[in-house]
C-alpha cells in the first residue's frame, strides 16, 4: 500500500478553527503539509468573529513540528481571499491543496425564511467558495498541479427539510465542481466535493447523543485527505460519516424517443415507468454528452446517420 504524504504541499482550509476544518489541518499537518488555518471565528449562524479557535489549531500544529499560518479573512470578501492568497505565495512561494470547508447555518422552512438569510448561506457557502478558488485557480494552473475539495451536502444531493437556503448552495457546489473538474483536467487540477456527516457544532443540536459518538470529524479526514492527493479521483462526490465512505453520482435512465405524432404530455404519462427506468441508467461527463445521446437516440429511431 503506497503511503499518501503531503511534504513540502501547501494547503489552504477554510473554516478550520474547529470540527471537520480542524481534523482536516491536523492531518494533512501530520502528514508533512504546510497549512493555512483560515477562521473568521464567527459562530454558527455568522455571527460574530474570534480568531482564537484557529490560533489554538495552529498551536497544535507548531507545538508537533508542523508548520501552520493563521488567517482570518471572511471568505465572503473577495479582496480579503486574495489577499490571504497572496500572503500564502509570499511565505511559502505555492499552492497545492484548496479545502472550501467554512460554512454556516440559519435553517427555517422556506415559508418562514427571510430572503436575508437565504442570501447569506449561498454567499458564504457558494460564493466563499467561489472567491477561494478563483484566487488560487491561476497558481495551480501556472504549477501545472492542483486539489481543490468543495463540501456539499446530502442536503443538496437529496434534500432536508428546512434548509432550502443550504442545499441550494450545497447543490451549487457540485454544479461548480462539475465544470472546474473538466476545465481543469489539463492543468492537472483535480475538483471533487465531499458530502460528511459529522459530530460538530452544526450537527450537535439535530442528532442524538450515541449518534453523535461515532461520528466526530476524526472518521471524515481520511477521505478528504484522499480527494486531495495525488492520485485524487476528479469530478466525484464522497459521502462520508462514521467511519463509512461512499460515492454518490448523478445518472440518467436510458431514455425513451417519442415520434412527433406521440409527443404529447399524455404519452408521457402512459410511458412514464418505461421513461423513468432506472435499470439501465447512464452516468454522463458533460452535459454535451447528454445532447449527443439524446441526438443519437433520436437519430436512430428516424434513421439518420449523424457522423459527417
Amino acid at each position: 500500500m503506497t503511503s499518501i504524504d503531503f511534504t513540502d504541499r501547501v494547503a489552504i482550509i477554510t473554516g478550520a478553527g474547529g470540527g471537520l476544518g480542524r481534523a482536516y489541518a491536523l492531518a494533512l499537518a501530520e502528514r508533512g503539509a504546510k497549512v493555512v488555518v483560515n477562521d473568521l471565528g464567527g459562530d454558527v449562524h455568522g455571527g460574530a468573529g474570534d480568531s482564537s479557535p484557529a490560533q489554538l489549531v495552529v498551536n497544535e500544529i507548531t507545538a508537533a513540528g508542523g508548520e501552520a499560518i493563521v488567517d482570518g479573512s471572511d471568505i465572503t470578501d473577495e479582496a480579503a481571499v486574495q489577499q490571504m492568497v497572496a500572503t500564502v505565495i509570499d511565505t511559502w512561494g505555492r499552492i497545492d491543496v484548496l479545502i472550501n470547508n467554512a460554512g454556516i447555518l440559519r435553517d427555517k422552512s422556506f415559508a418562514k425564511m427571510e430572503s436575508a438569510d437565504f442570501r447569506k448561506v449561498v454567499e458564504v457557502h457558494l460564493m466563499g467558495s467561489v472567491n477561494c478558488t478563483r484566487a488560487v485557480w491561476p497558481h495551480m494552473a501556472e504549477a501545472g498541479y492542483g486539489r481543490i475539495l468543495m463540501t456539499t451536502s446530502t442536503s443538496g444531493i437529496y434534500g432536508n427539510f428546512g434548509q432550502s437556503n443550504y442545499a441550494a448552495a450545497k447543490s451549487g457546489l457540485v454544479g461548480l465542481m462539475n465544470v472546474l473538474a473538466i476545465e481543469g483536467a489539463k492543468k492537472n487540477i483535480k475538483v471533487n466535493s465531499i458530502a460528511p456527516t459529522a459530530a460538530t457544532r452544526m450537527t450537535e443540536d439535530l442528532l442524538p447523543q450515541r449518534v453523535l459518538d461515532i461520528m466526530g470529524p476524526e472518521t471524515i479526514a481520511p477521505g478528504a485527505l484522499f480527494m486531495v492527493s495525488d492520485d485524487a479521483p476528479t469530478k466525484t462526490i464522497l459521502g462520508a460519516g462514521a467511519g463509512v465512505f461512499a460515492v454518490s453520482q448523478m445518472v440518467e435512465s436510458r431514455g425513451v424517443y417519442l415520434p412527433d405524432g406521440a409527443r404529447t404530455p399524455e404519452v408521457v404519462a402512459e410511458r412514464w415507468a418505461e421513461i423513468a427506468d432506472m435499470n439501465d441508467v447512464n452516468p454522463l461527463e458533460s452535459a454535451f454528452e447528454q445532447t449527443s445521446k439524446y441526438a443519437a437516440l433520436a437519430a436512430r429511431e428516424l434513421g439518420l446517420h449523424l457522423e459527417s
